[in-house]
């Protein structure tokens, strides 16, 4: 069964920067779609970023676009989120999510088409 565990994860002020990563093993990265998706305290997950298998296609939610970029690096089965001018409502536990690739990049950044997912990182963006 595949496994992704998250780091990167902290306390930052207003206009910072992060790096989350994601490491994947028993499987090959290139094989999936991947995602990243966060959940604020009484807020539904929603997704962020999202790459599809081919590096191809990509998502990005509203709100993050331009400040968030997601990147893979296939050698070391591992993805990337950076995240640049950080806000306070970007607040919230970041996962990474991976999924057999997708037929349609419609809704490829929809939480339930994802079947495996990472314990996730807090990101805490306060003063």
């Amino acid at each position: 069964q595949v496994q992704l565990v998250e780091s990167g994860g902290g306390l930052v002020q207003p206009g910072g920067s992060l790096r989350l990563s994601c490491v994947v093993s028993r499987g090959a990265l290139n094989s999936y779609a991947i995602g990243w998706f966060r959940q604020a305290p009484g807020k539904e997950r929603e997704g962020v970023a999202c790459i599809s298998s081919r590096g191809d296609s990509t998502y990005y939610l509203d709100s993050v676009r331009g400040r968030f970029t997601i990147s893979r690096d296939n050698a070391k089965n591992t993805v990337y989120l950076q995240m640049n001018s950080l806000k306070p409502e970007d607040t919230a536990v970041y996962y990474c999510a991976v999924n057999e690739p997708f037929s349609t990049v419609e809704g490829m950044c929809t939480v339930l088409k994802y079947d495996y997912w990472g314990q996730g990182t807090q990101v805490t963006v306060s003063s």
